[in-house]
């Protein structure tokens, strides 16, 4: 599991880089905090339940629904996993 305390986030947008550019076969140097997940890199809401999931496995920490709603960009993403990390 990867642990989410022991990362600044510009080392959990790395990593989330490396996620989503394994998952969905994305170019990791063109994923940047403003990459929009659906108008960038045409990832639809299947994709997004698949990430979801993936993220959870990988950290043990869920994101809630309306958290999970809101996401729309890398940054959106890691904000929200700092913000889970503070909450265990």
């Amino acid at each position: 599991m990867v642990e989410l305390n022991a990362m600044s986030r510009a080392e959990l947008h790395a990593w989330l880089a490396g996620v989503l550019a394994e998952m969905f076969e994305l170019d990791r140097a063109s994923l940047t905090p403003q990459s929009n997940l659906y108008t960038d890199l045409d990832i639809d809401s299947i994709d997004a339940v698949d990430l979801a999931v993936k993220l959870k496995q990988l950290t043990g920490q869920g994101l809630r629904p309306e958290v999970f709603k809101s996401i729309r960009t890398l940054d959106d993403i890691v904000a929200a996993l700092a913000a889970a990390r503070q909450t265990v």
